[in-house]
């Protein structure tokens, strides 16, 4: 049965039990610290378990795509380790529980309408305390007692938030994986034979954060099968990667490298590993994750560079990369459709990535060259461990190859030291995963509440509105007083909450005798609008009756901006190419931001043209029809739906004319024109592959260009020109200016010169020494440099020591010849001591050094010490 096959099961079955499909989307962080991301669909999971969100349909099914790499380095050498893996999962929120998932598992498991086993293969291990679980599994399932296994370890728990007992389903795949003899040879031993296949978590506890365990409200099920699991048992397969989901990957890079598959095991681990890391690689890049060298991006660049070394191992030295992903949309592309609408895209930043590394490999040998010798020098024999670690980590050098060349040297790396700094890494790591957010207990007076509230803001400012409910310090309350501040939610609200970018509205709601003041504005778990006010005055009640009112100026210049950067996103595509996507954005009132993804600089002409296209359609006034659509019938139109956000059923379309086709949620001008002006202020890179533009519109763009106006006005009164001769009037400027310099370089060395030559007849002999000590005239330190280099020349061997005063400082270089260092002698111990007699500092080579002081009085006594210093040396 092939892998699509299975998954298109797994998704139909579910469906006939009432879930609802969640269809596949961009990846994001998981709260699991063992996922490094999971499908965006899933991710309103979290906030379902602990009561954020309540789902349109408590019956959810999906295929997640999931990225996974803190075992990293086993992938390739065993049969199922891989970092990007799909995860069959259903899930209840408050609806089933283990009855029924039981009951459904086992028949989508041995009916041969779906899958198919063989009953007799199947056993499962519970939690010794579940004894509901047992008995649903013995006496229901009718599974013998001797193929239940009662497992401590079976207690799904990753800290604070939902947790609770599991079932694990296991396959046994026979004699060939192992014998029964064995005393691992068991579900849940270590051996090959019983293969987990299935995980059914009960969420029926809280963790709470004192350590403490409470039942929760809502009882949930979280269930996740491996698609690539499933695949090797009904291919009939040694592993994972003999499946159809890794085979025609491998079977391409066997034809590009010249190699085969299974002729020795190196080329094999190497096969292996390319075929899954460019899997993991293409599909981030298609959700919007570039190569960087921090976060997200980060593990996307290390797993790139990783896949490359390993090419080096079957010859490869060239990109090679990026012509494996066509053969991942061929194969991935019918269900995650992304893989194959960017795959230009994709494609272009592995090679580009692909070829950067190369030059990087390079690098890192010209860097662990230097390191050898430094480690010959100390005379060390090993390379140490934090140097390895500081290739590995910062160059992306692999380990395995410093070892190789150092080797080659006769030297060794201290492993020990360089697994200390990883594992040093991978602490912080696991707390940077722990610090970004776990499921929170349920409860909570916001997820308690139920009232209903509308927004009206898309057509209304001004409302009358009822306080449904008044939240103070998380506690629903009756009344509070003034001067407190407090949450609020209203019966019917014109405040937009924020989201989508779009900043929250201001404004004011006011009562009989009561008046708050808007800050924020939110959203409840049940959507309700939860606006944070200030109680400027009197008694807020709840269950007033009050008008809402948003303050209209800031509502205006912030709608404006909005579908700016909806005709932003539209002209940057058209200037760029289709690659280009939303990577976030700030719709303010004062202005807007922008980042979007593109593997490159942008060019002044380029910038100059996404402005000029985005005026063209403001100042055409053309309409912007808003309507309410299908998700399906959306898509068919070609609307744009954002990198990372979340649509239902329903979607809201925002069309301007035939330019731009987006799904949005929030606030926009009727027609262009309301817009006025657009103007760029700044554009920037934010990452690698990430671009920032940040504009003005209307009043803020005018405000904008008028100040930059009033620079070049008195630019132009200090050239003492017009403005429009601003540009030709500086280059003459900067003209005179260099010729200016010219002429005074020339003038300083003609100075030196004459300076030098009146100081040849004092130079006097010390020890055998030629000795020159003496106060010039000279500027700045540079002239005094010099009038000290002419010296040398003239002198050919000598100690020179020269000063100048400058006001009530002083400036002073030394200088000794290559034969007179040879002897000991040090330019930067000379006007260290010198300097310091001056009330200064300073030192530089043997060669040369150069030093200030503070008291110019001192200068006459500091370079007749000299002599008696050149001595000291000397002697």
């Amino acid at each position: 049965m092939k892998a699509s096959e299975i998954r298109s099961k797994w998704l139909e079955f579910f469906a006939s039990k009432g879930h609802k499909i969640e269809p596949s989307s961009s990846l994001v962080p998981h709260n699991d610290p063992s996922l490094l991301w999971i499908n965006a669909g899933m991710a309103p999971l979290k906030p379902y378990f602990d009561g954020r969100v309540v789902p349109e349909n408590p019956r959810i099914v999906n295929a997640q795509k999931c990225i996974r790499t803190n075992d990293i380095e086993n992938v390739g050498k065993t049969r199922r380790h891989h970092t990007f893996f799909e995860m069959l999962g259903n899930f209840s929120i408050g609806d089933y529980f283990k009855e029924e998932v039981i009951t459904w598992a086992w028949e989508f498991l041995t009916d041969p309408k779906w899958i198919g086993f063989d009953p007799e293969r199947l056993s499962v291990t519970v939690y010794p305390e579940d004894t509901e679980a047992f008995e649903f599994w013995n006496k229901k399932i009718g599974l013998p007692e001797e193929r239940i296994y009662k497992l401590e370890e079976n207690f799904w728990d990753i800290g604070e938030g939902p947790c609770g007992p599991c079932t694990e389903i296991f396959y046994d795949r026979g004699d060939k994986y192992g014998d029964l003899s064995d005393p691992e040879c068991w579900p849940g031993g270590e051996n090959e034979r019983f293969l987990e296949v299935w995980n059914l978590v009960f969420s029926q506890f809280n963790h709470n954060k004192d350590g403490s365990y409470t039942p929760l409200p809502n009882k949930n099920i979280d269930t996740g099968a491996g698609l690539e699991r499933f695949a090797s048992i009904l291919q009939d397969v040694d592993s994972n990667f003999d499946t159809d989901l890794f085979q025609p990957i491998i079977q391409e890079t066997c034809r590009i490298a010249g190699v085969k598959y299974h002729e020795n095991e190196e080329t094999d681990v190497a096969l292996k590993v390319i075929a899954d890391h460019v899997r993991t690689v293409a599909f981030a890049i298609g959700d919007g994750v570039l190569p960087t060298n921090d976060g997200r991006g980060y593990v996307i660049r290390r797993l790139l560079r990783r896949a490359v070394r390993y090419g080096k191992v079957i010859g490869m030295d060239k990109p090679f990369l990026y012509e494996l992903v066509p053969v991942v949309g061929e194969i991935m592309g019918e269900y995650y459709q992304e893989v194959v609408e960017n795959q230009e895209f994709i494609r272009k930043v592995i090679r580009i990535e692909e070829e950067r590394f190369h030059e990087t490999l390079s690098d890192g040998l010209s860097i662990l060259s230097d390191m050898v010798e430094r480690t010959r020098a100390a005379g060390g024999r090993a390379i140490s461990g934090p140097d390895a670690f500081k290739l590995y980590d910062t160059y992306g050098f692999p380990v395995d190859l410093t070892e190789d060349f150092a080797n080659e040297q006769g030297l060794a790396v201290d492993r020990e030291g360089f697994e200390t700094s990883m594992e040093e890494q991978r602490q912080r790591a696991r707390v940077a995963r722990s610090d970004a957010g776990s499921m929170k207990i349920q409860g909570g007076a916001l997820s308690d509440l139920t009232d209903k509230s509308e927004f009206v803001g898309y057509t209304e400012l001004v409302v009358p509105a009822k306080i449904v409910a008044v939240i103070h310090e998380n506690e629903l309350v009756d009344t509070v007083g003034t001067g407190e501040a407090c949450q609020v939610i209203l019966d019917r609200t014109p405040f937009y909450a924020e989201s989508g970018g779009q900043v929250a509205d201001r404004g004011i709601i006011t009562g009989e005798g009561v008046r708050l003041v808007v800050h924020e504005v939110g959203k409840a778990p049940h959507g309700q609008h939860v606006h944070s006010v200030t109680v400027e005055q009197g008694v807020l009640s709840q269950g007033a009756d009050v008008t809402a009112e948003v303050t209209e100026a800031l509502r205006g210049e912030t709608v404006r901006n909005h579908t700016a950067t909806h005709l932003l996103h539209k002209a940057l595509k058209e200037v760029l190419g289709s690659h280009v996507n939303q990577a976030g954005s700030l719709v303010a009132p004062d202005r807007l931001r922008f980042d979007f993804s593109h593997f490159g600089g942008i060019t002044p002409e380029e910038l100059q043209d996404v402005e000029r296209r985005v005026n063209a359609q403001i100042w055409a006034n053309t309409p912007v029809d808003i309507s309410l659509r299908a998700i399906d019938e959306a898509k068919e139109m070609g609307a744009m739906a954002l990198f990372g956000e979340k649509y239902g059923d329903i979607v809201r379309v925002v069309r301007v004319g035939d330019y731009s086709l987006e799904l949005c949620g929030g606030c926009h001008v009727q027609s262009t024109g309301e817009i006025g002006l657009f103007k760029i202020i700044s554009e920037s890179g934010i990452g690698s592959g990430i671009r920032r533009i940040e504009a003005a519109t209307s009043r803020n763009a005018y405000e904008y260009v008028d100040s930059q106006l009033q620079l070049l006005k008195e630019a132009a009164g200090i050239l003492k020109s017009g403005a429009g001769d601003v540009p030709k009037r500086l280059e003459g400027t900067l003209q005179q200016m260099k010729d200016l310099s010219r002429e005074n370089e020339s003038l300083r060395a003609r100075l030196g010169r004459i300076e030098a030559g009146a100081l040849e007849g004092r130079l006097k002999e010390v020890a055998g020494v030629p000795v020159l000590a003496a106060e010039v005239n000279a500027s700045d330190m540079e002239s005094l440099r010099s009038i000290v280099d002419e010296m040398k020349v003239k002198l050919g061997s000598a100690v020179i020591v020269l000063g100048a005063a400058a006001g009530d400082k002083v400036n002073l270089v030394a200088a000794v010849t290559p034969d007179l260092v040879a002897k000991g002698l040090h330019a930067g111990k000379l006007i260290k001591e010198t300097a310091a007699k001056c009330g200064g500092g300073g030192g530089g080579r043997p060669d040369m050094a150069q030093a200030g002081g503070k008291d110019a009085s001192k200068l006459k006594e500091a370079l007749d010490g000299v002599e008696a210093l050149v001595t000291g040396q000397i002697s």
